[in-house]
């Protein structure tokens, strides 16, 4: 496919308008087919051994493929060169990207359900770091990175800081040993769960959480399994232990024993996979730039502010509602990346493009595509709206026979649809300098 040509639009308030990026593009024309090509210059360490010697700083080359089948497209996520093009220096998100890439990398199909507490191939703290480390060169600009081996030193203090305060704890049960690691995080060293009525964005990052003490669920089963895989690769701990993730708003992860767990535990062990998937889905659901309606997905809460779902007509739809969807709209508009309470554009952009590198969820290729339609990117969103739609088509689940029995899939029609027509105006995509990236008359009616 040709170059990616980029709506002519300001990603952020008083910017340049976008011109037209280099694209990431495939390793050599002999590659395999992949949805998402990438590119490097370096060389990656092929070591995969949990230890320090053994983190390194190597740059990505990937294909990422669903298992499903799709067209072979090529496909390519915006947001670094966007940026790039505004005017803005992309480095440290790069290697940050990078270098999240090269983590899940390793997740093999059985690394994938593994449980957290004996995954040793992935470095999960590690991972979640790189996340924060290319969020914060998104947010803050700096022009020093986010120092990520100093946090990953943190973290092993944290083990070994157990070890000097409750050394004797490894000659007791399962279940007293559990008790001191309990009380050494939640008590000596103060951690908790952060309170879901308030937008703690910190709480969401494991640098924050390890230096203000607080964090969601999933940032707190990290801390937690880190600490318990530490001790297990010490030697110090030989029984079959498990981390109790809380489904609730205010528990805090637990370990138990895991022959003497109860059936209904197993609900709440969290696999290597299904963290970095909920650790990733906090950070979209906080940035989301669509947050007037939370009893909607937010697939539908974007498509709303596009005009391509319509409650109009619901009893339920409140004056409220109605208008924080156009307060939205008008928001990006004007070329307002984030204000409070009201979601992040780039930061949304950022985690649905790991969740899709996670080949977590085909639904993430809509998601991601709603929100390329609201940047302005309109050949991209098509493509991988069109691509989400393949893979419904082929998989084998039981289909309605009415196509707008769902409001989601009514919704995806409606916005396909519109880009077609976008796609079939003359000159649609040619650049201009003074169109907003999310200004009505950037359509062509």
């Amino acid at each position: 496919m040709s170059g990616w040509i980029m709506g002519a639009s300001p990603w952020i308030a008083g910017t340049l308008a976008l011109s037209s990026p280099t694209p990431y593009s495939a390793v050599s024309s002999k590659s395999p087919k992949s949805p998402f090509n990438f590119y490097t210059t370096k060389k990656q360490n092929s070591s995969n051994e949990y230890c320090r010697s053994a983190r390194t700083r190597p740059v990505l080359v990937a294909y990422c493929k669903f298992p499903f089948p799709f067209p072979s497209n090529d496909l390519k996520f915006v947001l670094h060169d966007a940026l790039e093009s505004s005017g803005l220096a992309t480095t440290h998100a790069r290697a940050a990207r990078n270098g999240f890439y090269l983590e899940i990398q390793k997740l093999t199909d059985v690394e994938r359900e593994t449980s957290i507490s004996i995954n040793r191939l992935v470095d999960l703290g590690k991972t979640a770091l790189h996340v924060a480390a290319e969020d914060d060169s998104l947010i803050s600009h700096s022009s020093v990175p986010l120092p990520v081996d100093d946090f990953v030193d943190r973290m092993d203090d944290l083990s070994m800081g157990y070890c000097s305060h409750y050394g004797s704890s490894f000659r007791y049960s399962p279940e007293k040993f559990l008790e001191c690691l309990d009380r050494y995080l939640y008590i000596d060293k103060g951690f908790q769960r952060s309170k879901q009525s308030q937008v703690e964005q910190r709480s969401l990052y494991l640098h924050s959480v390890l230096t203000h003490r607080s964090g969601s669920a999933s940032m707190l089963s990290l801390i937690y399994s880190e600490v318990l895989k530490m001790l297990r690769l010490w030697g110090m701990v030989n029984f079959d232990v498990e981390v109790f993730f809380p489904h609730d708003s205010h528990s805090s992860p637990r370990g138990y024993d895991k022959q003497k767990s109860r059936e209904a535990y197993q609900s709440h062990i969290m696999t290597s996979q299904s963290l970095l998937v909920e650790i990733l889905k906090d950070l979209k659901y906080a940035f989301w730039p669509f947050q007037h309606d939370p009893t909607r997905s937010l697939f539908l809460r974007a498509a709303q502010a596009a005009n391509c779902y319509d409650t109009s007509n619901s009893l339920e739809e409140s004056a409220l509602k109605i208008a924080s969807a156009k307060a939205a709209q008008h928001r990006l508009h004007r070329g307002v990346w984030t204000s409070v309470r009201f979601g992040d554009m780039r930061r949304a952009l950022a985690a649905c493009e790991r969740l899709i590198l996670l080949e977590s969820d085909p639904k993430e290729l809509r998601d991601y595509g709603v929100l390329l339609y609201h940047c302005g990117f309109y050949e991209m969103a098509l493509q991988y709206l069109t691509l989400f739609q393949d893979i419904q088509k082929s998989s084998k689940r039981k289909r309605s026979s009415h196509p707008f029995s769902d409001p989601e899939e009514e919704a995806l029609v409606k916005l396909v649809i519109r880009l077609k027509l976008i796609m079939m105006e003359e000159d649609w995509s040619r650049p201009s300098g003074d169109i907003s990236f999310l200004s009505n008359n950037s359509e062509p009616w």
